[in-house]
């Protein structure tokens, strides 16, 4: 039997996630941790922090 992959919900970035992904860039807080707080993945992070003009984990 083959295994059924999870379904992707898609979640906009609201006016309080934006801050707070801000707020955690400013911390230099690790992309993972970030992830496991927000609830969205790391790549989800990594390209809403470059389309704000904003580091995350390695890439400062």
């Amino acid at each position: 039997m083959a295994k059924k992959s999870k379904k992707t919900v898609r979640r906009e970035y609201t006016k309080e996630d934006v801050k707070e992904l801000r707020a955690h860039s400013k911390a230099r807080t690790p992309v993972t941790k970030i992830a496991k707080l927000t609830k969205r993945s790391v790549g989800s992070l990594r390209q809403k922090a470059l389309k704000l003009g904003i580091g995350l984990g390695h890439q400062r």
